[in-house]
């Protein structure tokens, strides 16, 4: 590992790209500190904890977005946004490139369709930048979170106008950010973005764990003993192994490449593998079930509160159901499953085609053995998909519900149990291993030995004397 790192610094291009992709990275965490003007913070911070402290469904909203925002809502910043407004653009066009021609078109054609498709996405970027910073201005003035020389009827548009350019500004700053990543440094720069902001908070949990952490057997309720330290630490590491397992887990189908014979010479002939990901839908199933969860319990929990003015038996019917569908609850554990179940399948529908890939074999020269080329293949193809990915919903379901079981069951926030699974961790996992991958692959290119190979003094032996070994 050590001498990996050394090998880094070896190269001059590599160690520049690992640089400049740090540099960025600090650009970001430092702009996080930027607070958007006329918002009294002082009272942003009151306001959250009293969110977080009593459950509310704007407490729990607060601690799903906090974590791609990179922190917490209790202090608004100019990247109070994130990178998730440029992120839910492109999954829009994504899914849309399925059932728009016009689009399908566009990816068709190659670098110049994507560039152009790419283009749509910035400018569908800005528009839910402006309209989500218009909402969350809103509830800040609502809730008298801003400073009152800024309510005034003169002055209420020049916060909002401020506010509006200041949270878009801030989100395509990010946007620009992990461009010149993707060209100058290494790794996806919107990925890397994402998983500073989910690491971030890593700091936050660990303190409330040394905060909270008390030795004695007579620990109080809100403290946490030794043997829960432990079960925490063990947790962490089993679930990112898994979350590991998981991200790289294949099943690999054996393809036969046609023979071709030209003149006296016989062409092709060769055995190859065409690997599907168990997990081929990634983190959107737990991102697209976790947020529609998030509506419910806010309506819920709306209800609840206003139903104390009727009858008695709605006062007790809603509360009932409020309660029933809290985080770590059953029914909300449950239907948790089921969405994600429904979302591992319908993404894996959107971005994979059976059809597509029996065609493209086709065109190859290369076939399954055993099956015919064409309809039949494809059939195979489907039903291969089909049972992966219900494992590979099971995973994900499994990886998703730990953090809110944890959370209920040993009563310690949800930032802290967030590490234990969940969204951020399969990010964080997957984006880790890409960044990996492609250091690795840039330092095998140029015969160092790299995080997964063994070399001699930091170079590759050569491939004869590794085969005797």
């Amino acid at each position: 590992m050590i001498q990996a790192v050394i090998n880094i610094f070896r190269i001059p291009e590599l160690r520049n790209r690992v640089l400049f992709s740090m540099a960025m990275l600090v650009i970001y965490r430092i702009g996080f500190w930027i607070p958007l003007p006329a918002v009294d913070q002082a009272q942003m911070v009151q306001a959250a904890e009293k969110a977080a402290e009593h459950a509310t469904g704007f407490g729990k909203f607060l601690s799903y977005a906090s974590i791609f925002s990179g922190g917490d809502f209790s202090q608004s910043t100019i990247f109070g946004l994130g990178i998730m407004p440029y992120i839910t653009a492109s999954i829009i066009f994504q899914l849309l490139q399925t059932a728009i021609p016009r689009l399908q078109e566009l990816k068709k054609e190659g670098a110049s369709g994507q560039q152009k498709i790419t283009e749509w996405t910035r400018y569908a970027t800005i528009a839910m930048c402006i309209i989500q910073s218009l909402m969350w201005l809103k509830y800040l003035l609502s809730r008298g979170l801003v400073k009152p020389e800024f309510t005034a009827p003169g002055t209420i548009v020049v916060f909002y106008l401020a506010g509006v350019v200041s949270l878009t500004a801030g989100s395509v700053f990010l946007m620009w950010l992990g461009e010149q990543i993707d060209k100058y440094g290494i790794g996806n720069g919107v990925s890397l973005i994402l998983t500073a902001g989910i690491i971030a908070r890593m700091p936050d949990a660990i303190y409330w764990v040394w905060d909270h952490f008390d030795p004695s057997q007579q620990a109080g309720a809100d403290k946490i003993g030794l043997v829960g330290v432990i079960f925490l630490l063990a947790s962490f590491v089993f679930v990112v192994a898994g979350a590991i397992v998981i991200t790289v887990a294949q099943r690999r189908i054996p393809i036969q490449q046609a023979k071709h014979t030209r003149g006296r010479k016989v062409y092709g002939g060769q055995k190859h593998y065409l690997p599907l990901r168990v997990n081929h839908a990634g983190v959107m199933p737990i991102i697209f079930a976790s947020s529609l969860l998030i509506f419910p319990s806010v309506f819920l929990g709306y209800l609840s509160s206003t139903a104390v003015q009727g009858p008695s038996w709605w006062a007790t019917t809603t509360a009932f159901l409020n309660n029933n569908f809290q985080v770590g609850e059953y029914p909300y554990v449950l239907f948790e499953i089921l969405l994600i179940y429904f979302f591992s399948y319908f993404w894996t529908t959107v971005v994979f085609s059976p059809e597509d890939m029996s065609k493209q074999l086709r065109d190859n020269g290369s076939f399954i053995p055993g099956l015919r080329p064409g309809p039949r293949t494809a059939e195979y193809l489907e039903s291969v998909v089909e049972r992966i990915t219900y494992v590979g919903a099971g995973f994900l379901a499994i990886i998703a519900v730990i953090p809110s079981i944890v959370a209920k069951q040993m009563n310690i926030p949800y930032f802290v149990a967030a590490f234990l699974g969940g969204t951020g961790l399969l990010i964080v996992v997957s984006v880790g291993l890409d960044l990996m991958q492609r250091i690795e692959a840039n330092l095998l290119m140029r015969n160092y030995a790299g995080f997964l190979s063994a070399g001699e003094g930091g170079r590759m032996a050569p491939r004869l004397r590794s085969r005797r070994a």
